[in-house]
């Protein structure tokens, strides 16, 4: 078992498990006030390559974004923790992320530009994911996740993709890339 520090600065596994749940509850549900609440001036997340301009940078409001786009596309999106661990300003945690692809799920390139669009499959999906978070000041101050997005796009039919299917993602793909 990793060691844990009880100080102050460092987050107990308690602490640990109260801020996993935060952010997730933040990511299902939260309003703004929330991750600013939960997310250090200077957040920053490893993640957000792949994810909407909104969502680049650094603070509060990108983590939002990134909530906002994930409740855009997945209904009932949820997060079930499994494990929590902790040392020093560090926290891992593992979960499940579930949800049902209700509208286009948009994947955006390095420049901003649209790269991808799955249009809507009214699937459900629930697939593991391990998330770290540096905490500083009690503030989430980064971010870094490994997913199974291969498993996602599976259950969500994104891959293989049906014939008809990839003529649904070119539309929604024109149309992501005029609605930005």
């Amino acid at each position: 078992m990793p060691r844990v520090t009880e100080t102050a600065q460092h987050p107990t596994t308690l602490d640990a498990a109260t801020v996993a749940r935060r952010i997730l509850d933040a990511m299902e549900a939260g309003s703004r006030a929330d991750f600013d609440a939960i997310c250090h001036r200077d957040f920053y997340n490893h993640e957000q390559r792949d994810e909407p301009p909104e969502a680049r940078g650094r603070g509060p409001a990108t983590a939002y974004a990134t909530a906002l786009w994930l409740r855009d596309a997945f209904a009932e999106l949820r997060w079930e923790i499994h494990q929590v661990i902790a040392e020093d300003d560090l926290i891992a945690f593992h979960c499940t992320m579930a949800g049902r692809h209700v509208r286009p799920f948009v994947a955006y390139a390095p420049d901003g530009s649209v790269d991808e669009a799955f249009p809507p499959t009214g699937k459900r999906f629930a697939t593991t994911q391990t998330h770290w978070l540096r905490v500083e000041d009690g503030l989430v101050v980064e971010h870094w996740a490994n997913r199974d997005d291969l498993g996602t796009a599976k259950q969500l039919g994104w891959v293989p993709p049906a014939p008809i299917y990839l003529v649904r993602m070119m539309l929604a793909k024109r149309r992501a890339r005029r609605a930005r």
